[in-house]
């Protein structure tokens, strides 16, 4: 893992120096635009609507439009001088219950290793998160951006996700034709508890798979072997507009539903995978694609 950022968690008078590595990666199946009658990748440029001329990097810089076409402009340095004072600092300003905060507020979790000189530091944190069953909640300004992040410890690592503040949360009230809540049929209630009850299970985040990615994946090889794509078999909804019936169907659905068998990997039609093909495969491991 690459370090992305250097700097320390503290609380208090508790000072805890930290590396920071991005816990997630993008598994996406990147697909470049290209000239359809050339095959060539489209090239985008920065370029000013005045002078009609490509901008260099070192010619941009950012500004806040207060009125139609008038901005407060900010150079690189600047930024940067705004954010100096707390940009190595992840101070926790209080400690929650993790199931006090709501998933909508989460953005991306990274994992934070232990400087040398802090380990001891480090694994006190640790164990005295995990003994509490408490996460920290910080401020923290990675990059010019001020976040708000929870600390907390994933096996026995401290993870930091960043989260949005409140007031980038949009209030319920906003969502357009929402129906007034009303009394719910007991026996669809009933019903639906059933349901819910014979789909429960433990959370096993492998079992789950992007399915969509592994049929472009296919679709790739395909290509490269020379072969039309196989489009994806279309699964049409039941015509079922009674919600009682819909749930009788559905739970009578599960009862008889065998166990999903394990999806096995998909065999090169030869034994052995061509060159283009495991190229394509090595390229897309890769680069997380």
């Amino acid at each position: 893992m690459h370090t992305i950022w250097k700097g320390a968690v503290s609380f208090g008078l508790v000072n805890v120096p930290v590396k920071m590595f991005t816990a997630t990666q993008d598994n996406d199946i990147h697909l470049k635009m290209l000239h359809k009658d050339f095959g060539v990748p489209i090239h985008y440029s920065r370029t000013c609507p005045k002078c009609d001329k490509e901008v260099s990097w070192s010619e941009i810089v950012k500004g806040y439009e207060y009125e139609p076409g008038q901005y407060v402009t900010f150079d690189k340095e600047e930024l940067e001088q705004l954010a100096s004072h707390t940009s190595r600092e992840i101070r926790i300003l209080d400690f929650v219950k993790l199931e006090e905060i709501d998933p909508i507020y989460y953005q991306k979790t990274y994992y934070l290793a232990p400087e040398e000189s802090g380990t001891h530091a480090y694994q006190s944190l640790v164990r005295a998160l995990q003994t509490s069953r408490k996460v920290g909640i910080a401020n923290v300004t990675i990059r010019a951006r001020s976040s708000l992040v929870a600390i907390r410890v994933i096996g026995d690592v401290l993870a930091m996700s960043t989260m949005f503040y409140a007031e980038e949360i949009r209030p319920l009230e906003e969502i357009p034709h929402l129906p007034k809540k009303a009394e719910a049929d007991p026996r669809e209630l009933e019903m639906a508890q059933m349901l819910i009850d014979q789909l429960t299970s433990r959370f096993e985040p492998e079992k789950y798979k992007d399915e969509y990615r592994e049929r472009l994946m296919d679709a790739i090889e395909d290509k490269l072997e020379g072969h039309e794509v196989t489009p994806a078999s279309e699964e049409k909804p039941a015509n079922v507009v009674d919600l009682m019936e819909a749930l009788k169907a559905s739970l009578k659905q599960v009862e008889g539903a065998q166990p999903a068998q394990t999806r096995t990997e998909k065999a090169p039609p030869s034994g052995k995978s061509k060159p283009k093909r495991a190229a394509a495969k090595a390229k897309a491991k890769k680069t997380g694609a």
